[in-house]
């Protein structure tokens, strides 16, 4: 820092707009780390991807994380001593540190996890968000984890182990976190760690036994995913999950409602290429009286129709579901039938329905159309894109669209086997009730251009609410 050029240049840097395009030295790094660790204002971020340098520069660039919220060092080959000068700014007084990412770190192993969990036990340590995906990691991780944890575990609030090869051991580990009364996590992620019904079991179980959180019972269960994934040679990857053949054992403890309130855990994802996972969790409302109602519900890729038995057997306390997600799930008309008993009760509140890719016919259509009627006026949109639905589909779900109660705001039926009379059918049903419908989509069907006119007419007359059309 004697340099004064070096000094100059670094300060044009800081006041310059266009960080990212400007080369930097691996001179200038070490300037630049220098600076940052001595400023009085605490930077926001470090993200060392953002910086235009050599592996060596970004290297020379760890000593920032002294003071910087957030750091980045995802994808970085450091040594031992660049893993010391993390945990070092994780126990500084101050330490301003709340969140680490440090996903993607092949060569992090478990012996750096075990130095970094020594630095969480640090009562200055005040990490909210630690992120280990994809780092090689082992069960042995998640015992250094879980006893770090135990002994500083008031301030984490997201956890991401994904990608690592914990397997249900590992997450027995963890579970023990889970157990302590000043467990304050709110998301953890692990998924595609090798994991089997035994983790749902593990974790349904920690949860159960933490009875800490009915301190305060105002709160309302807010997401609750499976998320599955194939024992096929090459599972599809599908959003936010994979698929899976086996029934989930979870359907079991989804039934125990009564452990719901006891919840504290936000958001837990779980996914496997070896068999089932799945997630849950709870919000708290303080104005509103004790409740445990089910308040989103996503589901991807189950190869059974068994969360439309559970939706079934739940459907008394479904009042706050909002969104249900099972595209990509082989639930077939029976399936959907099932679930339409769902739909037709006056407790559900559904707005939000997506069934993308479920193996439907036309039969879905006229199940799903019954059921809507009895209950209309609360659904805003509905996807039943990649259906073999047809022309008959279509026409039966006018029925529900013609009600003078629908709501409906966006309707997809993207790649369902649809001609111009579909386009006949769905311009006549918005005529009769022309205000609510916003968005249709009809990409990927052979619809000619005078089914597609009869539509285009509508979107572009002010007195109807389409306002857009794909195709």
């Amino acid at each position: 820092m004697k340099d004064q050029s070096v000094h100059q240049e670094i300060q044009e840097f800081l006041k310059s707009e266009k960080k990212s395009e400007r080369r930097l030295s691996e001179i200038h790094c070490s300037a630049l780390a220098y600076l940052l660790q001595m400023s009085e204002e605490v930077l926001d971020e470090l993200d060392l991807l953002q910086y235009n340098t050599s592996e060596e520069g970004r290297r020379r660039l760890i000593p920032a994380v002294r003071n910087c919220r957030k750091a980045v060092l995802s994808g970085s080959f450091l040594s031992t001593s660049h893993w010391e000068v993390v945990a070092s700014a994780m126990t500084s007084n101050p330490s301003h540190l709340r969140e680490l990412d440090l996903s993607k770190n092949q060569n992090l192993t478990d012996a750096v996890v075990k130095l970094l969990s020594s630095a969480m036990m640090h009562p200055n340590c005040r990490l909210e968000t630690l992120r280990l995906s994809d780092c090689s990691l082992s069960e042995i991780s998640c015992d250094s984890l879980a006893s770090a944890l135990r002994s500083n575990p008031s301030h984490l609030r997201v956890l991401e182990l994904s990608k690592n090869q914990l397997k249900d051991p590992g997450v027995k580990l963890l579970c023990g976190f889970l157990q302590d009364p000043l467990c304050q996590l709110e998301t953890l992620r692990l998924s595609d760690c090798s994991l089997s019904e035994i983790s749902c079991d593990s974790l349904a179980s920690a949860l159960r036994s933490n009875p800490s959180h009915l301190r305060d019972p105002l709160c309302e269960l807010e997401t609750l995913r499976w998320l599955h994934s194939s024992q096929k040679p090459k599972p599809a990857s599908l959003l936010k999950g994979q698929q899976v053949e086996q029934k989930p054992p979870a359907e079991k403890v989804l039934s125990e409602r009564k452990w719901w309130r006891t919840m504290k855990l936000a958001k837990l994802h779980l996914s496997s290429r070896d068999g089932l996972s799945w997630s849950c969790g709870t919000r708290y409302r303080p104005e509103e009286p004790p409740t445990n109602k089910l308040f989103s519900w996503e589901e991807r890729a189950l190869n059974l129709s068994s969360v439309c038995l559970s939706l079934v057997a739940l459907k008394s306390n479904l009042s706050h579901l909002r969104v249900l997600d099972l595209s990509h799930n082989p639930l077939q008309d029976s399936g959907v039938k099932r679930l339409c008993s769902v739909l037709e009760s006056p407790n559900c509140k559904l707005e939000r329905l997506r069934l993308i890719k479920c193996s439907l016919s036309e039969i879905s259509c006229g199940s799903l159309a019954s059921a809507l009627r009895s209950n209309p006026s609360h659904l805003r949109e509905l996807d039943l894109s990649r259906n073999q639905l047809q022309d008959s589909g279509v026409k039966q779900l006018c029925g529900f669209l013609h009600f003078p109660n629908c709501r409906l705001e966006t309707l997809g039926l993207r790649y369902c086997s649809l001609s111009e009379i579909s386009c006949g059918s769905l311009a006549s049903a918005l005529r009769s009730n022309p205000s609510h419908l916003r968005e249709l989509d009809l990409s990927q069907n052979e619809l000619q251009d005078s089914g597609v006119k009869l539509l285009s007419d509508l979107v572009e007359n002010p007195h109807y609410g389409l306002e857009t059309l794909r195709r």
